[in-house]
């Protein structure tokens, strides 16, 4: 049985893209996470936030048991969807829409006050485009922004969507993974670990700029080697 809150989330819409990024149309979160039964998952817009303190140390949430989509998994900070229903997260100059969307969310999930963060604090990196089939009745096809931040904030995690948040320094984050076990994180955080992505933009974490891709959206699969 799902949670009530968690279903009532079903019937936002998403902003369906092709794979240029490009808006197609509109879904509910419902129809854009539903496998069918030819595999297809439909194509949509995304975000994943990576919240650093000021000692580097990147911000890790444990999704909670409530979650319809990858419960209990270990994720990035924060990761969702703008949504077709706020027309401010349309917006797509600056990516000003995602923007938006990620400070709402930032809110909903973690507690973080809207006043303590500025558009200007998310840095934008790069699109990546992944597919992952879930537990074969919800899963995942999306173009995911990744956005940084490095600031030192105060969180409060809401428990409906995150049952533990912890800071992992990069030093740390290896024994962190043999302690939780990589398949316990979600596919997209998988991905960009397994692909080294992670390692590369966290090491040059004060020089993300020299990283930043806007023009091409890296396609992920597990199978591939980049």
């Amino acid at each position: 049985m799902m949670d009530p809150t968690q279903e009532k989330y079903l019937e936002e819409k998403c902003l369906l893209v092709d794979n240029q990024d490009n808006v197609v149309g509109e879904a509910t979160k419902r129809q854009c996470h539903l496998v069918s039964e030819n595999g297809d998952i439909l194509l949509h817009r995304a975000f994943s936030v990576f919240l650093f303190n000021s000692k580097g140390e990147l911000l890790i949430q444990k999704r909670s048991h409530t979650k319809i989509t990858y419960p209990n998994k270990y994720t990035n900070s924060c990761c969702s969807h703008p949504l077709a229903d706020i027309a401010e997260e349309i917006e797509s100059k600056d990516i000003v829409g995602i923007k938006k969307a990620a400070l709402r969310k930032l809110n909903h999930e973690l507690g973080i006050e809207p006043d303590k963060l500025s558009l200007d604090d998310l840095i934008y990196v790069t699109r990546i485009h992944y597919k992952d089939s879930g537990d074969g009745t919800f899963g995942e096809h999306e173009i995911d922004y990744i956005i940084f931040i490095k600031k030192d904030l105060d969180v409060k995690p809401n428990p409906n969507e995150v049952s533990d948040a912890i800071y992992v320094s990069l030093n740390r984050f290896d024994q962190f993974l043999s302690e939780v076990g990589d398949d316990e994180l979600t596919p997209w955080f998988k991905m960009i670990f397994k692909k080294k992505l992670l390692a590369l933009w966290w090491k040059n974490l004060d020089y993300i700029d020299k990283y930043m891709d806007h023009k091409n959206i890296l396609k992920l699969d597990m199978n591939d080697n980049l």
